[in-house]
């Protein structure tokens, strides 16, 4: 249980620097773009798949998250990310406020209309004939 929880705190400190290479200006542009978008998604309120779901719902912070962190690591040049993670570390150890996302919520609301939208269209279709 303590690796676990071990393995949560190093994910948590890899996304705060990945929140510091999003805005960093030598980070190239490719990786700005997925570093927002999974920190984005890792600091947003609201999941993909919410947690309640049975196994689906832990699924993509489980697999989703490490392997989007995991590729955008190896985007990021590492005397850029060794600047992040120290810039990081000291906003962790000071207390700093976990950032939230409101455009990752957004995002994801507006991913799970378009999905509703286009469940609507098929079951329609689909009652149709």
């Amino acid at each position: 249980m303590n690796r676990l929880r071990e393995w949560a705190k190093q994910l948590q400190r890899e996304i705060v620097a990945l929140w510091f290479c999003a805005r960093h200006p030598d980070t190239p542009f490719i990786a700005k773009v997925i570093a927002a978008a999974i920190v984005a998604y890792a600091f947003s309120p609201i999941d993909l798949v919410p947690d309640f779901i049975p196994v689906l719902g832990y699924l993509d912070d489980l697999i989703i998250l490490p392997a989007g962190i995991w590729l955008v690591l190896k985007l990021i040049p590492d005397p850029v990310l060794a600047q992040c993670r120290e810039q990081a570390a000291r906003w962790l150890a000071q207390g700093g406020a976990k950032p939230r996302s409101r455009i990752g919520a957004v995002i994801i609301i507006a991913l799970w209309a378009l999905l509703l939208w286009l469940g609507w269209l098929w079951a329609q279709t689909w009652l149709a004939y």
